[in-house]
C-alpha cells in the first residue's frame, strides 16, 4: 500500500483546520527531465525543508522533491507541539546511553527548540507560536515520576523552566478532572504546523532552492553521483538528503527496515466562546500519559483542537472525526454537544525506541526519520544537522547516529502485524 495516496487526493492538502486558516503557496511543477545539483533532498517536510534552506544559504544548488504538496504529509498535520529533551526522558536516556551522551541529546534537543524559533524569527514565519506545554499525568501512582523529573531537570540539567503540577494545580490549568498531576514547561511551546511549514518552504524558494510538487521518486541509484529517478525525470546529485519519513515506503530498505508508519487523528470543534479559555486556562498545549497519547490545545479562534484515537491498519477509520471524539469527551465531558467542524488524519513514523534514525546508508546518501511523535522541532533540526554533514562538519549527526535505532522485528511483511498487537496491549494498559 503506498500510504502516499491511501487516504488522501492526489495534489490536495487534508481538510485540517490547520490548512483552512494557513495561505497554501502557489503549485509547483514537477519535475521533467534531468538535472543537476549539488544536493537532492527528498521530502518536502520539516526535515527536507530545513535541509534544503540551510543548504541554499550555504551556497549549494538543491534541489527538492516531494510526491504531493509542500507540507503534505504529518509535518502540516501534526498537533504542532515544540517539545523539550528527545521522545525519551533524560532519566531513561541515561539508563540507555549513559550520563555523557544522554547530555549530548539534552543540548541537541534544546537546540531543536532554538532552531525552530530561529526559523520563525529570521524568516518571519506567521504560525502562531505561544510558550508552555503541559504532561497531565492520568495516573497517581505515576505522579511520583512527573515531581521528580521536573525536580532532575531543574537541578542536574539547569532546566529552570518545568515545574511539577498536583491536582489542584493541574485544575487550576484544566477544566477536567481525568488527572492527577503532572508538569508544566514554558520552556517549551506551539505552533500551526501548517503555517509553519509552508514559511519554511517560501524561504526555502526564497533561497534558491528548486522545489518540484508532484514527483514521486521511484527509485535512488547509488553512486558519486547518486542518480534520483522520478516517473518523469531524474536529478543527478553529489549528495541525496533522504526526508520523506513515513511516507517513503520501501524506496530505501536500510531506512524502512528501522522505522514504522502509524496513524493519528485529530479534530477541530467549532469555536467555543469562554468555554475554551474554561477548559485551558492558559494558552498552552497539552499531552498526557496515555502511551497512545491525548494532545490538545485551543486555537486562537476558540476551538479545541483534540488529537486521540488509535488505529492499526493503514487505511483511516469512514469516520475519523469519531474515532478522536471518544477520546476527547473521556477528558472533557462538557464538550458532548460541540460541533466537530474539521476530522483529519495523518501518518508519522515510529522507532522501536522511540529515538530518531540517523544513518548514512552510502557516504553521500543520508537520512533522518522515525521522530515518533516529537518531529516538529527534532525534525526541524535534522534538517539542520544534516546540512551539516553534507558539508562535511559531521559531529552532531555522529551524536544521533551513535544512537542505535534497532530494526522492526518480523521484517517487511509481519512487523505491522507485530506492531498492530503490541499497540493493542498498550491501549488495553491505558484502560486499566
Amino acid at each position: 500500500m503506498d500510504l502516499l495516496y491511501a487516504n488522501d487526493t492526489k495534489g490536495q492538502y487534508p481538510d485540517s483546520y490547520w490548512a483552512s486558516v494557513a495561505t497554501p503557496l502557489e503549485p509547483l511543477a514537477p519535475l521533467a527531465g534531468s538535472v543537476r545539483a549539488d544536493v537532492c533532498v527528498i521530502g518536502a517536510g520539516f526535515t527536507g525543508l530545513s535541509s534544503a534552506l540551510h543548504l541554499a544559504k550555504a551556497g549549494y544548488d538543491v534541489v527538492l522533491l516531494e510526491a504531493q504538496r509542500v507540507g503534505f504529509g504529518a509535518s502540516g498535520r501534526n498537533g504542532g507541539q515544540v517539545g523539550t529533551g528527545q521522545r525519551v526522558d533524560q532519566d531513561e536516556l541515561e539508563k540507555m546511553l549513559g550520563a555523557d551522551h544522554a547530555r549530548i541529546m539534552w543540548d541537541l534537543g534544546e537546540a531543536s527548540k532554538d532552531c525552530v524559533r530561529d526559523l520563525i524569527r529570521t524568516h518571519n514565519i506567521d504560525c502562531d507560536w505561544r510558550d508552555g506545554i503541559i504532561h497531565a499525568e492520568l495516573r497517581p501512582r505515576n505522579l511520583h515520576h512527573s515531581v521528580e523529573y521536573a525536580d532532575m531537570l531543574n537541578s542536574r540539567y539547569g532546566y529552570p523552566h518545568i515545574r511539577a503540577l498536583d491536582g489542584a494545580g493541574i485544575r487550576n490549568e484544566l477544566g477536567t478532572d481525568a488527572y492527577c498531576g503532572g508538569t508544566i514547561d514554558m520552556g517549551a511551546g506551539h505552533l500551526n504546523p501548517q503555517k509553519y511549514v509552508l514559511g519554511l518552504a517560501r524561504a526555502a524558494l526564497d533561497a534558491g532552492v528548486r522545489i518540484f510538487e508532484g514527483s514521486k521518486v521511484v527509485k535512488v541509484d547509488q553512486g558519486e553521483p547518486a542518480l534520483v529517478h522520478t516517473d518523469n525525470g531524474q536529478v543527478s546529485a553529489a549528495f541525496v538528503v533522504l526526508a520523506g519519513n513515513g511516507y517513503q515506503g520501501d524506496l530505501v530498505p536500510a531506512v524502512s527496515a528501522r522505522i514504522m508508519p502509524i496513524n493519528n487523528f485529530i479534530i477541530a470543534t467549532e469555536p467555543l466562546g469562554d468555554l475554551a479559555v474554561e477548559l485551558i486556562r492558559q494558552d498552552v498545549a497539552v499531552a498526557d500519559s496515555k502511551f497512545v497519547v491525548n494532545y490538545f490545545k485551543r486555537s486562537p479562534d476558540g476551538r479545541m483542537v483534540f488529537g486521540g484515537g488509535e488505529s492499526y491498519g493503514y487505511r483511516f477509520p469512514s469516520d475519523i472525526a469519531a474515532k478522536a471524539r471518544a477520546p476527547m469527551l473521556r477528558i472533557f465531558p462538557q464538550l458532548e454537544e460541540a460541533a466537530i467542524d474539521y476530522a483529519w488524519g495523518g501518518t508519522l513514523a515510529i522507532t522501536v525506541n522511540r529515538m530518531p534514525s540517523f544513518q548514512r546508508v552510502t557516504p553521500n546518501i543520508l537520512s533522518a526519520a522515525g521522530f515518533s511523535g516529537h518531529g516538529v522541532a527534532m525534525a526541524s533540526l535534522a534538517g539542520q544537522v544534516l546540512s551539516e554533514a553534507v558539508r562535511g562538519t559531521a559531529e552532531r549527526f555522529e551524536h544521533f547516529a551513535r544512537v542505535k535505532t534497532p530494526r522492526f522485528p518480523g521484517g517487511k511483511w509481519a512487523r505491522a502485524p507485530l506492531l498492530a498487537l503490541a499497540m493493542t496491549w498498550f491501549s488495553f494498559r491505558d484502560r486499566l
